[in-house]
């Protein structure tokens, strides 16, 4: 098959294949803008990220990353206010790709609220407007990627300020390291997409996350509704082994295909799950694909397999014809709530 970027090129009218490639220079940009800003050390109990689609999925990715090394909550909130137990020792990240976001800037307000520490990044907007007013350290995002495309900077940012809370160490040398390492596999990744993309082309995708995979599942989900426009469904085990694996005895012969995100850090009993589960499937699946993160730190495996993702996204994108840009159902959302 033609090249991607030949296929997609002549409808990608947002360049999200160059923006999806640039995931390493992205990563080591965050990093900069974070040394930039030149915050200091803030002492809490933790740290809140709020923010909405490809602004919170980079919280998700920095707990992800993490894992086991958090010291302190590090929570993701999407939604319209802190959480009630929300004490004032509690820092708060509000993340906006865009500066606008109506649920994340009632969030800032509501950290306001309660006496809690914010940190802002965005590109712009109502919410910078805010936080220059309010005297709350911003980190800059560059403008001119879609939301979603901008992960690499939500993702880095999240976890730089989570250092700087004190809700886990520093891992801005495995962010690095992971940026060299994507470099070096592009085209391994792009191969890979097309091979994934082979397989599941027809059939609706059910996505399995198992631990560190749990929020990349999630973004493979959200990056082929968006860029595809496809319909697309995450689970995660242990949890689909107690509801979701029951559905699929009423499934439609060949309407899905299950894919697996698995990863060395999963429990042994996690695995085990995982083999079983792909197999009492397979018999109503359009394919069912078991796929091993790669990379040598755990930060590098996350990475590698977002960039699957998208890259997938787009591939699927690109055999639908589908401009992986343009977002209508959710413009048309937002014009008719109107402004809050």
């Amino acid at each position: 098959m033609a090249d991607l970027a030949e296929r997609i090129g002549e409808f990608d009218s947002g360049e999200q294949l160059e923006a999806a490639l640039s995931l390493p220079d992205h990563l080591r940009d965050a990093l900069w803008r974070v040394s930039s800003a030149k915050l200091g050390p803030i002492p809490s109990s933790g740290l809140i990220v709020c923010g909405m689609g490809g602004s919170a999925i980079g919280g998700d990715l920095a707990a992800a990353a993490l894992g086991s090394r958090l010291s302190k909550p590090l929570d993701v909130v999407r939604g319209y206010g802190v959480p009630s137990w929300t004490n004032p020792d509690r820092a708060i990240f509000c993340s906006s790709y865009s500066g606008n976001t109506e649920e994340t800037i009632a969030c800032y307000d509501a950290a306001e609220a309660v006496g809690a520490r914010r940190i802002v990044a965005t590109t712009g907007g109502r919410i910078a407007e805010l936080a220059r007013r309010d005297k709350v350290p911003v980190i800059g995002m560059p403008a001119g990627l879609q939301p979603r495309a901008a992960v690499g900077y939500t993702f880095a940012i999240a976890a730089e300020v989570a250092a700087l809370v004190g809700a886990g160490p520093a891992i801005r040398m495995e962010i690095d390291s992971s940026a060299a390492h994507l470099d070096v596999a592009k085209e391994a990744l792009l191969a890979k997409a097309a091979e994934l993309a082979d397989r599941i082309e027809g059939s609706t995708p059910l996505l399995y996350g198992c631990g560190m995979t749990v929020p990349v599942a999630y973004r493979w989900k959200c990056q082929i509704n968006e860029n595809a426009k496809l319909p697309a469904f995450s689970h995660h085990l242990p949890e689909m082994d107690h509801n979701e694996i029951v559905g699929w005895a009423g499934a439609a012969a060949g309407a899905y295909s299950a894919l697996f995100l698995e990863d060395r850090d999963q429990h042994p009993r996690e695995r085990q799950r995982i083999e079983l589960t792909a197999e009492l499937v397979g018999g109503a699946a359009h394919d069912v694909i078991r796929l091993e993160t790669e990379g040598e730190t755990r930060t590098e495996r996350l990475l590698w397999s977002v960039m699957l993702g998208d890259l997938l996204s787009l591939e699927l994108a690109a055999r639908a014809g589908a401009d992986p840009t343009p977002v209508k159902l959710i413009e048309s959302l937002k014009q008719r709530l109107g402004r809050p």
